[in-house]
């Protein structure tokens, strides 16, 4: 009987399986994962950036685990042969009236020991020729990979420590026993010692399914982006950043230079119609009514009312998303980007309408549930890992 089960092959749950994995080399493990190979939702639909922890409160569990995880991050791919690259970013404030909200954030970069500087329009323009701003900040130790690639060596490497990852398990029923969990798909079960539920999307379904009630509930919200054609990539050198709304979680739509070379504009955020659902053609009614019945996304639109309608605007009017991307780099034209993919953010949010801007993680005796853990989770995961392990081998 395996000692410990992690639920999710995205790159929290394989992080957590690897951290078990270098703590108790003797603990025998399985990864369970409802898809037939890793990362095939937010962590490999995300921006691909090495975050790093400028944005988040001093102290916080964003703040320590992405400052933390950022260096195990870079080291991991270092050993193991993951490309990656620090290219650096700039956060751009486009008039007099952001000058406040980047002042705020540059002085929790400086708390958060982020290597990070203000810096003038003439100053801009020389780090990123197309942009325009009043002022700027400019994170020389930001960096770019692509996750997926880093969850396909974790699995290599889980499997090299003699450690099963099976894929096409989908969990549908948890049995609490007095010294075991019984977990079972719809052909298959697995008995484990304990349970750690890195499902992302359906984390709180899973919270529900092993008796428990969660202490938030997660709201689907879809992420479109597009690219720049190959012609006008040379209008961003690296990360191109708004100052962000500190009311909300998502960091506006900015230009991010991938690994492979392509620049991606977006996100936006507008609220999926499933929990998977990539495109306003996926549509599951069950889970779209528990969203829309859900006193505590009601709550919430009802305050940002005004903020989802825009957003929903871009996500249908290209013109739009262009418009946005203009504050940034005005010499953006409609004819120079496409649309490629999308990603959807599992955002916890409370019944009270707020959305949880923290990891959370929630205990519930002989299963450990990871809530929350949006953006930069990515980055963070490696310390994330680390102490859910503590956690768990600990408790």
């Amino acid at each position: 009987m395996p000692d410990i089960c992690i639920i999710g092959g995205g790159i929290v749950g394989l992080a957590t399986a690897y951290a078990i994995a270098q703590k108790s080399p003797d603990a025998n493990l399985i990864v369970v994962e409802k898809e037939p190979a890793p990362a095939k939702h937010q962590s490999g639909r995300n921006s691909g950036v090495l975050h790093t922890g400028i944005y988040y409160k001093p102290g916080s569990l964003k703040a320590t685990t992405c400052r933390a995880g950022k260096r195990a991050m870079q080291q991991f791919c270092q050993e193991h042969a993951v490309p990656f690259e620090i290219c650096g970013k700039v956060i751009v404030a486009t008039d007099e009236s952001e000058i406040p909200r980047l002042d705020a954030i540059l002085q929790r970069g400086e708390s958060n020991g982020v290597d990070c500087q203000k810096i003038d329009s003439q100053q801009l323009r020389e780090i990123e020729p197309h942009a325009r701003g009043v002022a700027a900040i400019h994170v020389p130790e930001a960096g770019i990979v692509n996750y997926e690639s880093v969850c396909e060596k974790l699995v290599t490497r889980l499997q090299e420590f003699g450690h099963e990852v099976r894929f096409n398990f989908r969990v549908e029923q948890i049995e609490r026993q007095e010294r075991q969990v019984i977990l079972k798909s719809k052909r298959d079960h697995i008995t484990v010692g304990r349970v750690i539920n890195c499902a992302g999307l359906y984390s709180d379904h899973l919270v529900r399914l092993a008796g428990g009630n969660p202490v938030a509930r997660i709201v689907p919200f879809r992420g479109e982006y597009y690219e720049l054609r190959p012609e006008y990539r040379h209008l961003c050198r690296h990360l191109i950043y708004p100052v962000p709304d500190p009311k909300f979680p998502f960091l506006g739509v900015h230009f991010t230079r991938m690994i492979d070379g392509g620049v991606e504009c977006g996100p936006n955020a507008v609220l999926a119609l499933a929990r998977e659902g990539y495109d306003w053609t996926t549509i599951r009614p069950g889970e779209l009514f528990e969203a829309l019945t859900y006193g505590g996304f009601q709550r919430m639109a009802f305050k940002h009312w005004k903020m989802g309608a825009g957003e929903v605007w871009r996500s249908l009017s290209k013109s739009a998303f262009v418009t946005a991307l203009q504050k940034l780099i005005p010499e953006i034209q409609s004819e120079h980007v496409v649309r490629c993919r999308a990603g959807v953010r599992a955002q916890a949010v409370t019944a009270r309408g707020d959305l949880v801007d923290d990891f959370q993680i929630q205990i519930d005796g002989r299963i450990s549930h990871v809530l929350n853990a949006p953006s930069p989770a990515a980055t963070a995961s490696l310390e994330i890992g680390r102490v859910i392990a503590d956690g768990v081998l600990n408790g």
